[in-house]
């Protein structure tokens, strides 16, 4: 798929824009074209991840759709507002998918191209409703998961967990991960940490070695490195992507992230909206979708399976499978967490 410049837009929206006609609702529509506005780039998994489902998507062709898509670089604020006007604007995108808080940007323009379904993500977002949708992405149940199996394979009872900011979807998960360790060892002590960046490996190495020095035998790594753990030779977890590949001998699991619900739930909303005129109804509150239902999963031990004793597993799996069943509800905890 093409990736866009903020000037590149510029360009071939002047060059369009007066060829451009309004034409009739197609009753079936052949073709769906996105923009996507990304928010920290490829590199980073929040964004790497929707991609990735997009990919899928695209193969599994759903209402026989070809689907395409436009991605920017990482855009914030007045230009991230510019890019998506600019989208708008061109007339060759159905969807403008803006992936993280950008509802100040939409309700600038949602009115005015009440055609375009326009979606943002995440916390600190506004519910507009009408033409904006809004995606919410929850892992905390899996996070759950691996605190229990971290409280139970801890030697120094001390947890460290490196965030990105103190939001609420990142908030969820830290809470959850050491509810999920306390569960099974109550003696467990957190070490928290925000690198105050959505990606920024050199303040996440920072942070984490911070924590290993304290203590920390097993790390929850929501920034994406992990040379730390590597030189003091502990595992760790990984956040949103299946990142074992980037080190092997250290991430025991990642927490993932499935955009693909989300992506089929959007596509469904357009198509309602193109083939049988059914109005735009964008969600006010936050809607998320949990492992039940595709949206969270946990990424394989592979070669690091034998690392996880017996027992543990042993519970670590029956807390997947109540998770998935509903005989267990992982508490969601917003709260702002703290070292001990």
């Amino acid at each position: 798929m093409k990736k866009r410049t903020l000037l590149s837009l510029m360009g071939a929206t002047a060059l369009s824009f007066g060829a451009l006609a309004t034409t009739a609702l197609a009753e079936n529509p052949t073709d769906l074209n996105v923009a996507i506005v990304l928010s920290a780039g490829l590199e980073s998994p929040w964004d790497g991840t929707l991609i990735e489902a997009f990919e899928r998507t695209k193969t599994e062709k759903p209402h026989g759709l070809d689907i395409s898509w436009t991605y920017t670089d990482p855009l914030w604020g007045d230009d991230a507002g510019d890019a998506m006007r600019l989208f708008a604007e061109s007339g060759e995108f159905d969807i403008i998918w803006a992936h993280s808080t950008y509802s100040d940007q939409v309700e600038k323009m949602q009115a005015e191209f009440p055609d375009i379904l326009f979606v943002v993500v995440g916390s600190g977002n506004e519910g507009l409703g009408g033409n904006q949708y809004w995606v919410y992405k929850r892992v905390h149940e899996p996070a759950y998961a691996i605190g229990v199996l971290a409280g139970q394979m801890t030697e120094t009872n001390t947890l460290g967990v490196v965030g990105s900011f103190p939001a609420d979807d990142v908030n969820d998960e830290i809470n959850a991960f050491f509810n999920g360790a306390r569960s099974v060892n109550p003696d467990i002590i957190q070490k928290v940490a925000f690198i105050e960046s959505w990606y920024d490996p050199a303040k996440a190495a920072e942070m984490t070695s911070a924590q290993i020095a304290t203590g920390a035998d097993m790390i929850f790594s929501l920034a994406a490195n992990f040379q730390p753990c590597e030189e003091a030779e502990i595992l760790c977890f990984a956040n949103f992507a299946d990142q074992h590949s980037f080190s092997p001998t250290t991430v025991l699991t990642s927490v993932l992230a499935n955009w693909d619900p989300d992506v089929n739930y959007i596509v469904d909303e357009w198509w309602a909206y193109k083939t049988d005129g059914a109005a735009y109804d964008g969600n006010t509150e936050i809607v998320w979708r949990g492992m039940s239902e595709g949206g969270a999963a946990l990424a394989p031990f592979y070669e690091l399976a034998d690392k996880v004793p017996a027992e543990a597993k042993a519970v670590f799996d029956q807390t997947l499978a109540d998770i998935m069943s509903g005989a267990f509800v992982v508490e969601l905890d917003v709260a702002v967490p703290t070292s001990d």
